[in-house]
């Protein structure tokens, strides 16, 4: 603790004037180690200032995942304001009131800290503010959350003056593994309209938006409309002007925007590995995916598993109807412990439902109780009794049925990752061909049950749910394949040395 009581002053001068310097301040103060802070947080702060001073009442930014959004654009920035402004009025937004909450009780409980009181001493709860997604401040603020879709009754944002009251903000209304349902994302917008817009106090309320975009008709895509230059105003599906803060992960000098976090070369790894959802997340310009989802060509093909081939998964895509529609798929894949996913096999055809009980019983004779056996569980009480009656024909396999959410492109992505950076191989048969040209096609091809097999197959192998924690996973698949390619490249080094000095050892002996 500072006993120089000058220092102490000017520290609290600065934390109160400087957003940035306040989140730098109350990360160390809290966490007694500093912030690896970078330029994008600079910006964000700077943005969020202005709609503190009034000069911008509608902010979207646009930021990769974990680069820092959250603990800026709400918890610091709330409690920054309540600060300054005791009586300001918050509603938060984000996809998940549960999460919502989470922020909210988060901007509470920093409040409350030792270090923030040395800055905003006069800022003080209301006693019964333990709730949390609403709590009050004893001067009149108010700090609301929910989720996109949920009900707002008797709260509003702001106060009717033109000084700073408070605002809307919201912090990725949408989720990931949802974002490509067109009734999802337009439900989303259409809460927006008629629900969210109508809580702000004041016309001069402001509206912050900050997320990752997830596809081009998202809520910042309509809200943004056709856009403009990076940074300038444009009008939006809404009708207003909107200041945009647009943060790709790679700058328009093809640099990092945190290489802390991400150093250039990680960057290019994990937009190889899934260029579609990259497009959208990281670099903040989504698109339709289009063929090129996968690079099959990058899969090699072998002749038999390592020795130290461990877990297997048979993981099915079920058809219904005889000689007609979908076929059915089961594809087996396999962790060959060696740095590659092995696809063992796939079963295909078009097969009617006693034949596909049939071929799925036989299969799993076939693999052996060792493996894994996965099947789709159809929503609704029909897919239920299906389920059940799948898993009673296979007693003493180790199956389960799981319910088939998020759109196939996202559940594909994380297979689609490894498949891209080369590190899945397939074993030789005569299934490999229709089962690279599907990959290829993907997901404009005619079918694509055998890519949801081999995407749920790995997803049961890792524990992965849709969606979720994507480009951790993809980043540390990076980092490892890095590493192995550092490893080879030190072991041909090491042998060539080796040889080197066998030469010279004989020509010694000589």
């Amino acid at each position: 603790m500072s006993t120089d009581p000058a220092r102490d002053l000017a520290i609290r001068v600065e934390a109160r004037e400087d957003f940035y310097f306040f989140s730098r301040y109350m990360f160390k103060e809290r966490r007694k180690y500093k912030w690896l802070h970078n330029d994008h947080h600079r910006q964000i702060c700077d943005a969020l200032m202005k709609v503190f001073r009034g000069e911008t009442r509608r902010l979207i930014i646009n930021i990769p995942p974990r680069y820092s959004k959250t603990e800026l654009a709400v918890i610091n920035f709330m409690a920054w304001c309540f600060g300054r402004v005791p009586d300001c009025e918050f509603i938060h937004i984000s996809y998940s009131a549960k999460l919502a909450a989470n922020n909210a009780a988060q901007t509470r409980n920093l409040v409350r800290e030792p270090a923030y009181l040395k800055v905003f001493p006069d800022l003080a709860l209301k006693d019964d503010s333990q709730a949390k997604d609403d709590w009050r401040t004893t001067a009149g603020g108010v700090c609301y959350s929910q989720g996109t879709g949920g009900t707002i009754t008797g709260f509003g944002a702001g106060k009717f003056r033109q000084q700073f009251g408070g605002a809307i903000i919201i912090d990725d209304p949408h989720k990931a593994d949802e974002a490509s349902s067109k009734t999802i994302r337009e439900g989303v917008i259409e809460w927006f309209q008629n629900t969210l817009e109508s809580r702000t106090n004041s016309r001069d309320t402001p509206i912050i938006v900050i997320m990752q975009r997830l596809h081009e008709e998202d809520l910042a895509g309509w809200l943004l409309g056709d856009r403009g230059e990076e940074g300038t105003p444009v009008a939006g599906g809404n009708g207003e002007i909107w200041e945009h803060l647009c943060l790709s992960a790679i700058k328009p000098d093809g640099t990092a925007l945190w290489p802390a976090k991400h150093d250039i070369q990680t960057l290019h790894r994990m937009e190889l590995a899934a260029p579609y959802v990259f497009a959208g997340q990281y670099r903040q310009l989504p698109s339709p995916p289009a063929g090129g989802f996968f690079k099959p060509d990058n899969m090699e093909i072998v002749d038999a598993l390592p020795a130290t081939a461990d877990r297997s998964c048979r993981a099915w895509d079920l058809g219904a109807t005889e000689n007609e529609g979908d076929p059915t798929a089961g594809v087996r894949l396999t962790d060959g412990k060696d740095g590659y996913w092995y696809v063992v096999g796939v079963e295909h055809g078009q097969l009617g439902p006693e034949n596909v009980e049939k071929r799925i019983k036989s299969t799993a004779a076939t693999d052996g109780k060792a493996v894994r056996i996965r099947l789709p569980q159809d929503p609704g009480q029909a897919g239920k009794a299906q389920a059940k009656s799948f898993i009673k024909m296979l007693s003493g396999y180790q199956v389960k049925a799981e319910t088939v959410s998020g759109d196939k492109a996202t559940r594909a992505a994380p297979f689609a990752a490894q498949v891209n950076v080369g590190n899945v191989r397939l074993l030789r048969g005569d299934w490999n061909k229709a089962f690279i040209e599907e990959l290829r096609n993907f997901p404009n091809g005619k079918h694509d049950d055998q890519v949801d097999a081999a995407s749920d197959a790995f997803n049961d192998l890792n524990d992965i749910m849709p969606g979720q924690g994507l480009f951790d996973f993809i980043a540390q698949q990076a980092q490892q394949q890095a590493e192995r390619e550092a490893a080879e490249q030190e072991q041909q080094a090491q042998a060539e040395s080796q040889g080197g000095n066998s030469w010279l050892q004989q020509a010694v002996a000589r």
